[in-house]
């Protein structure tokens, strides 16, 4: 099973790559078309839905990787106990919390689907075209929350220590 979940973070973080690259190719037309005197309609649109793609494609493998913002600082100085409690007490909600915006995002698109809502910019995009990757990045980063409980739960390291942590911690 965790070699499917594994494989779906990759998937997820392959695509965050291509919607960056499409920000960029998105970002270098609108420059060109400056330069050149061309226009293409709804070009800063797509820029934005392609960043706001890599930016929830993204969460799962940067919540594996350790690179979320986490109070490590506080949790160090705490008695193994207490930080226990805490680190239990964030999973168990950044799980809750996260399983409730992955449903809402899943929602908001179909529900984007069914009214046909369309973008109220230049490019009229059907809404739930770039409301697909925020729930696909949503439902990752679910998954991704609750797979660091089970680990936690399981006694197995679920977060990536990166070479910067190693460093403090020696």
């Amino acid at each position: 099973m965790s070699k499917l979940v594994n494989s779906f973070y990759k998937l997820l973080i392959i695509l965050a790559a291509m919607a960056m690259v499409s920000a960029f190719m998105c970002v270098m037309l609108g420059i060109l078309g400056r330069q050149f005197d061309f226009n293409i309609r709804g070009l800063d649109a797509y820029a934005g839905y392609s960043i706001a793609a890599a930016l929830f494609l993204a969460l799962p493998d940067t919540l594996r990787k350790g690179d979320h913002i986490r109070v490590t600082l506080l949790l160090q100085q705490l008695p193994s106990k207490v930080r226990n409690v805490f680190e239990y007490w964030g999973l168990i909600a950044g799980a809750g919390l996260s399983m409730y915006l992955a449903w809402f995002a899943c929602r908001l698109a179909w529900q984007s689907h069914s009214f046909n809502d369309i973008s109220q910019g230049a490019d009229a995009t059907p809404l739930w075209i770039p409301q697909i990757a925020m729930a696909l990045g949503c439902i990752g980063f679910a998954l991704a929350m609750l797979d660091a409980l089970l680990a936690r739960l399981q006694g197995r390291t679920f977060f990536a220590v990166g070479e910067a942590e190693t460093a403090n911690i020696e």
